[in-house]
């Protein structure tokens, strides 16, 4: 039957993951939803944490898209472009080097107003750090966190802005696991 063979393949996959992974060093964690059938799955270390990184940006784009489905906000909201943001540890301010960052053309526009559209496609579609930062300060890192954990997704962690280093040396990161990212992915 189709479910006798779909276990095997599974099971193969996992085995085929597992002998690749050990011929390397390093921390490996593997989520696997099949959409159409989630009983179709596949973890690997699912709840081992990693930094976020830039899979953080779509935790907080997920809230700016709630927040405007529930009418806190638009998509089309002008938003003035600045790179001054307050750290979490102090409120001492840090900014976004454009040198380093892939969504550098917004940093031309420090100054203007830009719809709030072209900032989550520039934080998501570009990896815009500066972009990111502004949609935080919008819609609020605690409100990301409220939204992830109502999705299911119960140890992601969106604390703070993207460059934040005083909070990144006192170890208030940003990270998640591939279990999270999964269920993110899946709704």
């Amino acid at each position: 039957t189709a479910a006798c063979t779909k276990e095997p393949a599974v099971s193969e996959l996992k085995n085929a993951i597992l002998a690749e992974t050990s011929t390397v060093s390093g921390d490996f964690s593997v989520a696997y939803i099949n959409l159409d059938n989630p009983a179709d799955t596949l973890f690997i270390n699912e709840t081992m944490m990693f930094h976020a990184a830039s899979t953080m940006k779509t935790p907080v784009m997920i809230e700016a898209y709630k927040q405007a489905r529930d009418g806190g906000i638009t998509i089309q909201d002008p938003v003035l472009v600045h790179n001054t943001f307050k750290s979490i540890v102090d409120s001492s301010e840090y900014n976004i080097d454009p040198n380093r960052d892939s969504g550098r053309e917004l940093h031309e526009k420090i100054g203007e107003l830009i719809p709030m559209r072209d900032i989550i496609y520039n934080m998501t579609i570009l990896s815009g750090n500066l972009a990111t930062n502004l949609v935080i300060d919008i819609v609020g890192a605690d409100n990301v966190m409220e939204t992830m954990r109502e999705l299911g997704a119960n140890d992601i962690e969106v604390l703070r802005g993207v460059e934040d280093m005083l909070a990144f040396r006192e170890g208030l990161n940003n990270r998640t696991n591939s279990r999270d990212l999964a269920i993110l992915f899946e709704h």
